[in-house]
């Protein structure tokens, strides 16, 4: 797990030492403030990430061309942690501005756009636009398709997406299939332990709990937890999911007294 206090102490000193020697619109404290909304974005703390997110892009909005690639950066951080509270609107607005940003400052087949894409087609997934959800995902794939390695990470990300959707509209068959596609990439080209294995595993547990395929499920749903509690701080949202999750297929299987273990869990972190 990373030691998330220091890295904001540290990410702070180096704020309040460019703020005492540099003018207050300088590129490089936009830098500091980004590096510390993306600590606070790590632990879960997005109302602190938000505001200093807002800061960097205060300052490269009076400092930098309208078209360069740090604000499309920006504009993104800040969709995704509207995204994250929940806030749709907000983060399609700033997703749209930051894909705008890229494609006037780089070719149509480049790699950061497939970002972008996946970005807006999360938003419309959460808010049941699955058709929408699809059209961009698809194109975040072509793009990955065209100018990355076949078992490239963010081909990963766009195959997770594409499954999120089919899993949406009940399709499982198809959401297994690209989710495995997915979790075949992350195998291969990431730590075992990164968190955005735990996801695939995570999503693939869902699938199979729609699917009442409860032993797949909690192989799936233990194999997320696994990563997760080594990698993220112990109040973090996503081991609330997880241990959710976890409770709900032990509840569907009879097993009451695990179901409680983990619900009390989850509930030890959301309360």
């Amino acid at each position: 797990m990373g030691d998330y206090p220091k890295a904001v102490l540290y990410h702070q000193r180096t704020l309040s030492i460019g703020q005492h020697s540099l003018p207050a619109n300088h590129p490089v404290l936009a830098t500091s403030y980004t590096n510390i909304g993306s600590v606070y974005t790590q632990t879960g703390e997005y109302p602190k990430a938000l505001r200093y997110f807002q800061s960097a892009l205060t300052i490269q909005q009076q400092s930098l061309p309208v078209n360069h690639p740090d604000l499309a950066t920006s504009f993104s951080n800040i969709g995704l942690i509207y995204k994250n509270m929940g806030d749709y609107p907000e983060a399609l607005k700033y997703f749209e501005k930051a894909l705008l940003v890229h494609q006037q400052a780089f070719p149509a087949n480049h790699p950061h756009l497939a970002t972008f894409y996946n970005n807006i087609g999360s938003v419309y997934s959460h808010t049941g636009e699955y058709q929408k959800a699809l059209e961009h995902y698809e194109k975040a794939l072509s793009v990955d398709q065209q100018s990355l390695s076949a078992n490239h990470p963010h081909l990963a990300t766009s195959y997770n997406n594409i499954s999120l959707v089919y899993h949406h509209m009940s399709d499982y068959q198809e959401a297994l299939e690209y989710y495995e596609k997915a979790l075949s990439i992350r195998q291969q080209s990431l730590p075992t332990n990164h968190p955005d294995l735990a996801a695939s595993y995570h999503n693939i547990g869902g699938v199979y709990s729609d699917m009442r395929d409860h032993p797949k499920a909690l192989k799936y749903y233990h194999k997320a937890l696994s990563i997760w509690e080594q990698s993220l701080p112990a109040n973090h949202p996503h081991l609330a999911t997880s241990y959710i999750n976890i409770s709900v297929v032990y509840k569907n299987m009879g097993d009451y007294t695990k179901a409680l273990e983990y619900c009390h869990k989850s509930f030890s972190i959301r309360q």
